[in-house]
């Protein structure tokens, strides 16, 4: 018997979710690096072929594009919901560098949104006391989204909420924030009403580029924050050791009755490999384990960027993660090495790897099939696994002025596809090679049209 729900794209489970049909276009944030005065824009592409279907400027130059997402999703499926009657209609498009938010109809032609609404930085500061918003998730009561900092770009950085239907700005999430200052990343686990959040560090700290100064000291985030997610307050601190720098993207598991997740950290000050932990509830108490270690690799130093030739190797710069629907398949994106790696958590606390494919990096600069005589520079940045868990798409820009570090010839951004066998095994799929060089921007975050491992939350087991 087919489900009856208010969107056909909203699942009561993530088992559910993963018989949704194939997905047919991808919208992906396009960053003006230039400095030209031209403004970022959102690109349709047809996943059938790879063909970019249609381009979005948004209104003004400046915004630097970053994590968005869907107005409503599953969620809105989960008993307690307040709004069962919404629509996955609508992209919330969040400028980091602006604090500007754009708000992008697709339902009247998916291959081509149009921007309905923006809510304009100064609109935002007054109303929630937070600028440069980050992340955006969809939950059973608002649109929440992330803020790295203050209006003046300082601390403490956190979460404020939109309304469901007029997208206004409601105001500051937290009731009760402990010590919580630095902020980034955000997550929940549902069944448990809990909320985690993570960091990096503040708007003022990150826009000038990386800071090895910073690093040495220890200063970027390293902690995750545990909240009561109905009562808005600050539960308890987990320290994850400040020698693992910038602990950045939160992935729970997709069941609503398990309480583990999986949070990576960029780099190790002490060796620069790159780590993955395993957040988990234990006798009432969160803890995490590190459970995952990405060593360095050796580099020459003519290949390397000015900040790593003293240490002759490039760190794997593990930026971002994505957790497959069925929990089995968690996916690591290794931004500095240009390597994406498959592992298998089904025990969260022994991941086991089951496959690799390497695009670009710092020093190996490894080609692809479709364009074996280029060579690639960026590296396996933004990640995202289809419902289904048989594909995954990644980008290659990570933000501007770190991108100029690391990369200082410049990214020539492109988006591929990787197929994931029934083993966790990759490869490239050597005929999709979304090629952005022609338009000049780099691309970043990619949202899946109806949904996908990152975007939505799910009620029922």
């Amino acid at each position: 018997m087919a489900l009856i729900q208010p969107d056909p794209t909203f699942y009561p489970s993530a088992r559910e979710a993963m018989r949704a049909p194939r997905e047919e276009l991808a919208y992906v944030a396009l960053l003006d690096a230039a400095g030209g005065g031209r403004p970022d824009a959102i690109a349709t592409v047809d996943l059938s072929d790879g063909s970019i279907a249609a381009t979005l400027d948004m209104p003004v130059p400046g915004d630097e594009l970053h994590h968005f997402g869907w107005n409503v999703c599953s969620a809105a499926l989960c008993p307690y919901a307040p709004h069962p009657h919404v629509e996955r209609r609508y992209l919330v498009v969040p400028g980091l560098r602006s604090s500007r938010i754009h708000i992008l109809d697709v339902k009247d032609d998916p291959r081509r949104p149009r921007i309905v609404k923006t809510i304009e930085p100064e609109t935002l500061f007054a109303r929630t006391g937070y600028s440069r918003p980050h992340t955006v998730h969809c939950g059973t009561d608002a649109i929440y989204v992330s803020a790295l900092g203050d209006v003046n770009g300082d601390a403490p950085g956190g979460i404020f909420t939109l309304d469901h239907d007029t997208f206004e700005p409601q105001g500051r999430w937290e009731v009760d924030r402990g010590p919580q200052e630095l902020h980034y990343d955000f997550w929940w686990h549902l069944g448990h009403d809990t909320m985690i959040t993570s960091e990096w560090a503040t708007p003022n700290q990150i826009e000038p580029g990386p800071s090895l100064e910073m690093l040495a000291g220890r200063r970027y985030g390293h902690r995750l924050h545990v909240w009561d997610l109905v009562k808005r307050r600050h539960l308890q601190e987990i320290d994850l050791g400040d020698e693992h720098q910038m602990a950045l993207e939160l992935r729970p598991s997709h069941d609503p009755t398990k309480t583990h997740g999986f949070v990576n950290t960029v780099i190790n000050v002490e060796d620069l490999s790159a780590a993955v932990f395993t957040w988990y509830l234990e006798d009432g108490v969160w803890k995490a384990r590190k459970t995952i270690t990405i060593p360095a690799e050796p580099a020459p130093a003519e290949a390397l960027p000015a900040p790593l030739r003293q240490f002759g190797a490039v760190p794997p710069l593990a930026t971002d993660i994505s957790l497959s629907l069925d929990d089995r398949f968690l996916l690591v994106s290794c931004w500095g090495t240009g390597e994406l790696r498959a592992y298998d958590v089904s025990d969260p606390f022994a991941p086991r790897q089951t496959g690799s494919v390497r695009l670009g990096g710092i020093a190996r600069r490894a080609a692809h099939p479709a364009a074996p005589g280029r060579s690639l520079n960026g590296g396996p940045q933004m990640v995202e696994t289809s419902r289904d868990g048989r594909r995954v798409y990644f980008t290659n820009s990570l933000y501007r002025s770190w991108d100029d570090v690391f990369y200082p010839d410049g990214v020539s951004s492109w988006m591929v596809r990787v197929d994931v066998g029934e083993d966790g095994s990759l490869s490239l799929d050597e005929s999709f090679f979304v090629d952005f060089a022609a338009d000049g921007r780099r691309a970043h975050q990619v949202r899946l049209q109806g949904g996908d491992s990152s975007s939505d939350s799910y009620c029922f087991p």
